[in-house]
């Protein structure tokens, strides 16, 4: 998962970042990560994120609701994160790392 580093490498700190990346790894890459959202009822802010306009926010409260908190408190112990900045960290980087995915509007062809 090369492409996250370069995206967020260097932007975000090393705890985040792990983060970031394993929720990546364990839930389908951009694909997996973006059908869950869309799934859990948070289509409107991943579509802004995949798309050029302007990214809509997702709050940690959020996030908790989307993943349910036995896959949250799953990507926090194998990070070494506390749960609630587990939470945090998805809301503020996610967004970011999709945006930055995307540049052309879609996901990656796989």
């Amino acid at each position: 998962m090369g492409w996250l580093k370069g995206i967020l490498g260097g932007v975000i700190g090393a705890q985040a970042f792990a983060l970031v990346k394993d929720y990546f790894d364990k839930h389908g890459g951009i694909d997996g990560v973006v059908a869950e959202l869309e799934k859990t009822g948070y289509g409107q802010q991943v579509k802004s994120w995949v798309g050029t306009g302007a990214n809509l926010p997702i709050s940690a409260e959020d996030i908790k609701q989307a993943l349910g908190s036995e896959k949250l408190k799953s990507l926090a112990e194998s990070t070494g994160i506390p749960l609630d900045k587990a939470a945090e960290y998805l809301a503020q980087h996610l967004p970011t790392a999709i945006d930055k995915a995307t540049p052309d509007g879609h996901l990656p062809k796989a």
